[in-house]
């Protein structure tokens, strides 16, 4: 029997491939929780057979399969849906943190027109990240798969196209949904509606931990980003994110954390060996402006340009939702 795991992160397939329980074992990339979202007619192309036209900008599934395992999926490259029905069994392993809970809603929208009759899907949700725990342990693990059922494909296509809403609406209304048969979801829900802007300070969640973490003394960029045994435990945004982020803090206009000596974080900083150790090296500190905003006296985004995307909503300073997330109410602009 042919047994094909699906799951939301190199580590993790790394994991599950160590303990030798699946036959193929496939991360998915994406990323959902920053920049504009692909349209559904280019995720489909990307779940497609592998066919030259594609857009390049939008990675194509099997792109994420390390090179060393591709094999004969990945010569083929062959489509989601095709690969899943060679396969007597297909398991999706989820890890808990917001981006993988969109990838999973994502999927299973996806895959709903097929799954409820031809593909034999079952579901682990992880409540740790599959890719921190041994192989030993991820292996017993596999009792816990629940069929995947039709209320699963519900909630998850209506959690993603609430996602891919013009305002973050619909996403919000999700917080009187039922969503128990994603169990990571809920509060997903809450950890992306905390990153808008909040009514207060113009930052979201993320951004107000750095600034938190700056004013306590002593940090370097990399103590401020999230990760495993770090002291900032938000989960949304990756380490690319993250420097973005951080250099939005610092590159602006009217900056709410100073000392940040090289930028912007791209990869070319990093290729190059002493622009990088300098940037490692940055002692931060909050500007005037910075502390104003941690004691909720003053509003970033009356000092700086704001764009960029969460969701399908395009957040300006003309257009900005806003969060409250101690009264959970969301502030249309």
């Amino acid at each position: 029997m042919t047994r094909l795991i699906l799951t939301t992160s190199d580590s993790g397939a790394g994991a599950l491939t160590q303990t030798g329980i699946a036959d193929i074992v496939i991360p998915f990339g994406f990323r959902f929780t920053s920049g504009p979202l692909p349209s559904d007619a280019q995720l489909a192309k990307s779940f497609a057979t592998r066919s030259p036209e594609r857009n390049p900008a939008v990675p194509y599934w099997l792109d994420f399969l390390d090179r060393r395992r591709r094999g004969e999926v990945g010569r083929k490259g062959l489509g989601l849906i095709e690969l899943c029905a060679r396969c007597e069994r297909v398991e999706l392993w989820i890890d808990p943190e917001p981006n993988a809970q969109l990838m999973l809603v994502q999927l299973l929208d996806y895959l709903q027109p097929h799954g409820k009759t031809a593909l034999n899907l079952t579901l682990v949700q992880s409540n740790v990240a599959i890719g921190n725990r041994l192989p030993a342990a991820v292996s017993k693990w596999s009792r816990a798969a629940a069929e995947v059922t039709k209320n699963h494909f519900e909630s998850a296509g209506t959690a993603w196209r609430a996602y891919r809403e013009p305002t973050p609406q619909g996403w919000f209304n999700l917080l009187d949904e039922d969503l128990g048969v994603l169990p990571q979801l809920g509060q997903t829900v809450l950890e992306l509606l905390d990153e808008l802007p909040m009514d207060a300070t113009g930052l979201g969640a993320t951004e107000m931990r750095i600034l938190e973490l700056v004013s306590a003394g002593d940090a370097r960029p990399f103590d401020v980003f999230p990760g495993y045994r770090k002291r900032n435990k938000r989960r949304v945004f990756d380490y690319w994110e993250l420097g973005s982020l951080l250099d939005g803090l610092a590159r602006c206009p009217s900056p709410a954390v100073s000392g940040l000596d090289e930028g912007p974080f791209t990869p070319a900083m990093h290729d190059d060996h002493d622009r990088f150790a300098r940037y490692k090296e940055s002692k931060l500190e909050l500007t005037p402006l910075g502390e104003a905003i941690l004691a909720r006296t003053e509003d970033f985004s009356r000092h700086n340009p704001i764009h960029r995307w969460w969701g399908c909503t395009e957040l300006t300073n003309d257009r900005l939702w806003r969060w409250n997330p101690e009264s959970r109410v969301l502030i249309a602009p």
